[in-house]
């Protein structure tokens, strides 16, 4: 079966249930469908940690530990597969390589799977009946989308000169890595970058 290859297209805070996130995941090529996914915020500040490569965490993360442990062990992790979809829950399965060569799949959570494929840096794919129920397109307007924008927004307002915004905004920057909210960490990165 023909997987469809993803990527990580961002976090935002979902406002329709608290505490938790919608992971966007982008189909790759010219589908421009996305895979929106509901995740609890730990695994929101773990995939946000591990984009950011600047941003390291005094302690390492619970995904960085499996990591760590993993590559001591010789496991590598091949993909991630999100494959079924029941109820409003998705399923993914990581298909790992031991040192000896032996293939292994593990059921997994999405947002635990993504967690880990970002720190592997391997591919991400959605089986096509996944992406044809819970795919959505470039015209179909999601909630996550406008929740980016309109925080990307608020960071936007009251800025006086480049030079202060940016101080003020690597301060913002250091305190947020400090409090340990690495997604707030990786927004303010952002602005910086486009500073």
């Amino acid at each position: 079966m023909q997987h469809i290859e993803l990527t990580v297209k961002g976090l935002s805070y979902s406002q329709g249930k608290s505490g938790a996130y919608a992971l966007i995941l982008a189909e790759v090529g010219e589908g421009g469908r996305k895979l929106p996914v509901v995740i609890g915020g730990a695994e929101a500040q773990s995939i946000a940690v591990a984009m950011e490569k600047s941003v390291a965490p005094p302690r390492p993360l619970t995904h960085d530990t499996w990591k760590n442990m993993l590559n001591e062990l010789g496991v590598t992790l091949e993909k991630v597969v999100i494959h079924r979809l029941v109820n409003g829950v998705f399923y993914a399965s990581l298909y790992t390589i031991d040192a000896a060569g032996t293939s292994h799949i593990f059921d997994s959570r999405p947002s635990d799977a993504v967690a880990l494929a970002v720190r592997f840096e391997c591919q991400i794919f959605a089986t096509p009946e996944i992406m044809e129920h819970a795919g959505i397109t470039e015209k179909e307007e999601t909630k996550a989308d406008v929740d980016a924008i309109i925080e990307d927004d608020e960071l936007d307002q009251g800025e006086d000169s480049p030079e202060e915004t940016r101080e003020e905004l690597e301060l913002l920057l250091s305190e947020a890595v400090e409090n340990e909210d690495y997604e707030l960490a990786a927004r303010l990165r952002d602005k910086l970058d486009k500073l």
